[in-house]
């Protein structure tokens, strides 16, 4: 296996369900530690952001090689164009703006439809807890590339 994930055969057949929440995790090509620069991973947060129309971030962390991202669909969204869309203006914003020539995601990326019972706050403290965990900060305070909207 060349390091890209597999998960394009899983996704054969599924479908975008407007209202459902995901959980999806995208990475860098080759593990780069690129997003632990600030710059960079203020590119990956706006590129989150501007996938707003078709979505609703509930949630996001940025770490060094990975991204994790909850998101709720909207009314005509799909999932992986929104986060193909994503993807896509943050690696035009960076290698315009911050001079990342280099820089490339994994072709592919995680994703994990929620259950409707499923208690959404929970993972939201999983995910942005993810920097305490990987050992780069000692609390989620300390990590500066996250965020996290109240979930009723």
């Amino acid at each position: 296996m060349d390091g890209t994930y597999a998960s394009h055969r899983l996704r054969h057949g599924r479908i975008s369900e407007p209202g459902r929440v995901y959980h999806v995790r995208f990475s860098t090509r080759r593990d780069s530690r690129a997003l632990s620069e600030l710059a960079t991973a203020r590119h990956v947060i706006h590129g989150l952001m501007a996938a707003a129309p078709q979505a609703e971030t509930l949630c996001f962390v940025v770490m060094p090689d990975h991204v994790h991202w909850l998101l709720r669909l909207k009314e005509g969204g799909d999932w992986s164009n929104v986060l193909q869309q994503a993807k896509s203006l943050v690696s035009r914003s960076i290698r315009c703006k911050a001079g990342g020539a280099g820089f490339a995601w994994q072709s592919g990326f995680f994703d994990r439809a929620l259950r409707r019972d499923e208690d959404l706050a929970a993972v939201a403290r999983y995910i942005v807890a993810n920097p305490v965990r990987a050992g780069l900060v000692t609390s989620v305070g300390d990590s500066s590339h996250w965020d996290a909207v109240w979930l009723d």
